[in-house]
């Protein structure tokens, strides 16, 4: 027994979507489960935050798959009466228009003008006579879809707010795992169909299901079931040391209360009065949500000096939104709009109204501008005071809303967001795994951080589901292809079944 007596069949880091499904899952199953937490709060970046009354999606996260067992999780899980069914309306903002996103041909060059209207479709058929050699970066693969110039209005500053890189130094990983088969020729084609049919192309769903009290209200009632039925969840404990013995594997967990550290990003004041105690945990199989990178260096004995150095050249993209409440006539019925002005700072504007009423207080909004930032850099430093004045100007300048009407302002800051795909991630990726199937077979990466691989939250959860079956009833799943395939997770076709939906938790990577 560890010195606690802390003793559980499997542990679990992490508390989010892949967390605690795979605890619900386990717990299903009778199979003893902890869950460790280092925040004061469960879901993740799927959680909702809460300020004063104020509900915020971090991320905005539509509840939409092709997976029949996620989405009988989902119901299992909250009634129905829980869920809002919510119409999906997302646009762009560039040089003081709206276009629709998914971009439709008919508005797009219709807001554009006639002269470049002629000048963007030349463009695009040029691209299809002459596609760009290289289509391994994410500009060649755009420019061969879409031309050069509607890649230069409508993805270009975009992205490279989101990721803070050139888009010619990106791989294509992020658009042949998202956007699979959005073209022009597409959104053409789609435009002419009825609405309702509008679901074989690409990216073109047109409504999403939606917990009433946002994502976190999910991931909340699997926390409490896991532990009506025996399973233990522990709250602001992050995992410091994971330890292994040669031929053993994994053998048990290390902790230090933390005292609620992710308080700011929108999680309860803590609870616990131990801060900076250590606990100890045995457990002989451990499914691990922590960052990929993170496990490694947490691992002890330390790994060989190559998995060390490839877990250290895995990045990440931080986030924060700055919620501003307005005047329910500021608000927008989209859920979120792109801004593509190069002139602001910020890359998207949730409003939180249009995603249920119930985020919201009667009369007014509460509009989520989104930065895409560096834990350390200028933005995630500055003061909460000096973000929410920084918000109010933006939105008036981007003719919006007017400063003045901004009469309350929240902050939530989320580190480690998004796993970043730069030139070297696979192949550091596939160091680590070899190692850990090797060395660790009883330490099981999932989710979106935990695999460093772009899942939204279903993908995430059926990573998790995949790992129990593994785990529990012999199965032999592996779960590294889970959304390995070109295929963007609002995508429906009445023939698949495979595991991609629109949650979403993250923004458009590059397609607006």
């Amino acid at each position: 027994m560890t010195p606690d007596g802390n003793r559980t069949s499997v542990a679990v880091i992490g508390a989010g979507p892949a967390g605690l499904t795979a605890a619900y899952e386990l717990v299903r199953r009778q199979v003893p489960v902890t869950v460790l937490e280092g925040d004061a709060m469960v879901g993740g970046i799927s959680r909702t935050a809460e300020r004063e009354g104020w509900r915020f999606d971090i991320g905005g996260h539509r509840f939409f798959t092709k997976v029949p067992e996620v989405e009988a999780l989902w119901h299992e899980i909250l009634p129905d009466e829980d869920f809002l069914l919510r119409p999906r309306m997302s646009r762009i903002f560039y040089d003081g228009k709206l276009y629709d996103y998914p971009l439709k041909a008919g508005n797009a060059l219709g807001n554009l003008g006639p002269v470049e209207a002629v000048r963007c479709v030349a463009s695009y058929l040029w691209a299809r006579v002459r596609p760009p050699k290289n289509q391994d970066t994410l500009e060649g693969w755009i420019v061969a879809r879409f031309g050069k110039r509607l890649y230069e209005h409508f993805f270009k500053t975009y992205n490279e707010k989101l990721w803070g890189v050139p888009v010619d130094q990106l791989p294509a990983d992020f658009a042949a795992q998202r956007i699979k088969n959005l073209s022009l020729t597409g959104a053409v084609l789609n435009a002419l169909k009825p609405k309702r049919n509008q679901k074989e192309i690409t990216s073109l769903i047109e409504e999403f299901q939606y917990p009433k009290y946002g994502p976190g209200m999910m991931w909340e009632a699997a926390a409490r079931q896991v532990q009506e039925r025996g399973g233990t969840v522990v709250l602001e404990e992050k995992v410091r040391t994971v330890h292994w013995e040669p031929g053993r594997g994994v053998t048990g967990l290390t902790t230090v209360v933390t005292g609620g550290y992710g308080s700011g990003a929108g999680a309860p004041e803590a609870t616990r009065t131990d801060v900076g105690t250590e606990k100890h945990y045995e457990a002989d199989q451990v499914i691990s949500s922590m960052p990929f990178s993170s496990l490694v260096h947490a691992l002890d004995p330390k790994p060989p000096a190559e998995v060390l150095s490839a877990a250290d050249g895995l990045k990440y993209r931080d986030f924060l939104t700055v919620a501003l409440v307005l005047p329910v006539e500021a608000g927008f019925p989209d859920n979120w709009i792109y801004i593509h002005s190069p002139d602001v700072q910020v890359g998207r504007i949730q409003n939180f109204g249009s995603w249920s009423p119930y985020l919201v207080k009667d009369g007014r909004t509460c509009l989520g501008l989104e930065f895409f930032v560096n834990v350390g850099d200028d933005t995630w430093n500055r003061s909460d005071a000096e973000l929410i004045a920084q918000g109010g100007r933006e939105l008036e300048h981007l003719g919006l809303a007017k400063a003045a009407d901004v009469e309350r302002g929240f902050v939530v800051r989320m580190p480690k967001a998004y796993p970043f795909y730069d030139a070297g991630y696979k192949e550091n990726v596939e160091v680590i795994r070899r190692w850990m199937e090797a060395t660790t077979p009883n330490l099981h990466p999932v989710g979106r951080n935990g695999m460093f691989r772009y899942n939204n939250q279903d993908h995430s959860m059926m990573t998790a589901m995949l790992t129990v079956q593994n785990i529990a009833d012999g199965a032999t799943h592996d779960i590294w292809d889970v959304n390995v395939e070109e295929d963007y997770h609002e995508e429906v076709s009445a023939q698949r079944t495979d595991a991609t939906a629109d949650d979403v938790g993250s923004p458009r990577p590059s397609a607006a």
